[in-house]
């Protein structure tokens, strides 16, 4: 009996290990600094040979360019580095084929006077430079969105939201938002989408190499770790339940075409209303439901953890630029009602 409860203490203790060391990567630095020693899988595609393809132009990606870091997935998506690709032959490539870019945004509550005028200011100077851009900002209180001054081909549209009291709530809703403004709006003018979070800056280009049929972006705090830690959720009773998985991926940041993007957010509403029919709530909200559905439905283009970097984590060799950078976080002031 003394051998079995022993067996059963240690088994649990084993199992919190992960979570642990976990909790240390994101407390302390110097882990930070270790963890990012670790290295990458390899892309195993061999020269000559083609990955998948989302456009012509991806034919120009050099994937042996960056041999520090992983550049394709084992289904042949291109994971996209500075150093794999010719920005100029892009652009010339998207707008030769007409490609028009929606982005949506949600601001609601103290996140609209928080962040919001930054994210669309830095937006009109890096994202999509030079395409056809409609910005689509979903907020409780549209008469206090901030002029912008838009570029050429650039578009504003506010769309009033219902303001829920729990944040957690405002994040999975936004499922169905954007999957109404998709239907309703975005597919007669855009041939692609990007939902941000608004609590980002752009720092750097974030152009049309980034496009793509369905997009997923690498978090940045788990591109280096074993798949063991991975927080996926491990609740069977959720519809996002997970034993394992690909890659970890941001919700901050995805993309692709809006037949893509509208069949993503539909299934990740109905899974998240489902869960909530049977009082169960996902670990991470609408991100364990999106990386739930980029297992099944693999992406593919998956963006490096240089389209969404957070300084926090300290200095990494292999993020050589950053497009897209984590705004200082005030939770405690933010998410209260």
């Amino acid at each position: 009996m003394r051998f079995f409860q022993k067996t059963k203490c240690t088994l649990k203790c084993l199992l919190w290990v992960p979570a642990a060391l976990c909790a240390l990567y994101f407390t302390c630095s110097s882990m930070n600094i270790f963890i990012g020693f670790l290295p990458m899988e390899k892309c195993t595609l061999e020269k000559g040979k083609l990955p998948t393809l989302d456009n012509s132009v991806d034919v120009s990606l050099d994937f042996w360019s960056r041999t520090d870091v992983q550049t394709c997935t084992t289904w042949k998506a291109p994971i996209i580095w500075e150093g794999m690709f010719d920005s100029k032959h892009y652009d010339q490539n998207h707008k030769k084929e007409g490609s028009s870019v929606a982005l949506t945004v949600f601001a609601v509550g103290r996140y609209l006077d928080e962040y919001l005028e930054t994210f669309l200011n830095s937006s009109e100077h890096h994202f999509m430079v030079g395409l056809p851009v409609s910005y689509y900002v979903f907020t409780d209180m549209p008469e206090k969105v901030p002029h912008i001054d838009l570029g050429p081909q650039r578009t504003l549209k506010v769309i009033k939201v219902q303001r829920h009291s729990r944040w957690q709530d405002i994040s999975m809703m936004r499922m169905k938002a954007i999957s109404d403004v998709i239907e309703s709006d975005i597919r007669h003018h855009s041939t692609h989408v990007f939902c941000f979070d608004v609590d980002q800056v752009f720092t750097g280009r974030f152009g049309s190499e980034a496009l793509g049929d369905s997009v997923a972006l690498l978090h940045a705090y788990y591109y280096h770790l074993p798949k063991s830690f991975y927080t996926y959720d491990r609740n069977p009773k959720s519809k996002a339940y997970m034993e394992t998985g690909d890659f970890y991926y941001h919700a901050a940041v995805f993309g692709g075409s809006w037949k893509s993007v509208k069949s993503l957010v539909e299934a990740c509403y109905q899974n998240i209303m489902e869960d909530k029919q049977n009082n169960v709530e996902a670990l991470w909200h609408d991100e364990s439901h999106l990386n739930k559905y980029l297992w099944l439905h693999k992406p593919s283009r998956v963006l490096s953890p240089e389209y969404c970097w957070d300084t926090q984590i300290g200095y990494r060799s292999d993020i050589q630029v950053t497009r897209l950078l984590w705004a200082p976080k005030q939770y405690d002031k933010l998410r209260t009602p």
